[in-house]
């Protein structure tokens, strides 16, 4: 894990003097403004006006909207890949599906909106990965590693380094290739369509690059028309 990112949700001055109950609602609206108007728009004005609160207190709990927001991404985190172990790899995924896909188009709507506004804030950027993704990856960083125990891959296979970037890339794009989030059933399909065929061979997916074609039109393995001249 890398050094505590500027939006650490830790608050100088010591404990909160908010109840547990009034910081999950304030959570909770940071997380709906998030959703409703994206991170560039969202201000603690409006925090306020949805809490009923005063801006100084919000200062008071977190110096910056960032600060605020990482804590929201913390304690509203409904979805946790930590205790997965069925016993097999196909079970691991299956039941890593099942829990990512129930808030999963919420999830990808909030995630989209943080990532672009990430593109011109590294802190944001950097406290997304840190908050969201990593704890993740590293899940499923154990599953991989449990599955190479039990000879279920070759721990040396390639495409391991590109699980999280495969999960991630499906579940973002769906909605944009055809306008439908990424639910278990779709989920499930794509894990089992190249996930797990990629993870127990570790061969390419593509298929060999055709052979370059010499000035006289033979191939260079020495097939094709100009061959034999």
């Amino acid at each position: 894990m890398t050094e505590r990112a500027a939006g650490s949700p830790l608050r100088p001055g010591g404990r909160t003097r908010l109840s547990p109950e009034r910081e999950q609602e304030l959570y909770a609206a940071v997380l709906e403004l998030l959703r409703e108007r994206g991170y560039d728009a969202l201000t603690m004005d409006a925090v306020a006006a949805r809490t009923r609160s005063s801006k100084a207190t919000l200062y008071r709990q977190w110096k910056t909207k960032l600060q605020l927001v990482i804590s929201a991404l913390l304690h509203g985190k409904r979805v946790s890949l930590e205790g997965i172990d069925t016993g097999s790899l196909a079970g691991d995924l299956d039941e890593m599906i099942r829990r990512v896909s129930a808030e999963a188009q919420e999830n990808v709507e909030l995630l989209q909106g943080l990532l672009h506004a990430g593109q011109r804030d590294p802190g944001l950027l950097r406290a997304v990965r840190e908050t969201l993704l990593e704890p993740e990856t590293e899940v499923l960083r154990r599953v991989l590693r449990r599955a190479a125990g039990r000879g279920e891959l070759d721990p040396d296979n390639p495409a391991t380094e590109f699980l999280t970037h495969a999960f991630i890339g499906a579940m973002l794009t769906r909605p944009l290739v055809e306008g439908r989030h990424a639910d278990a059933a779709f989920l499930t399909r794509f894990a089992d369509a190249l996930i797990l065929p990629a993870l127990r061979t570790g061969r390419p997916l593509a298929s060999p690059a055709p052979a370059l074609a010499d000035a006289d039109g033979g191939n260079r393995d020495g097939s094709g028309p100009g061959a034999g001249r």
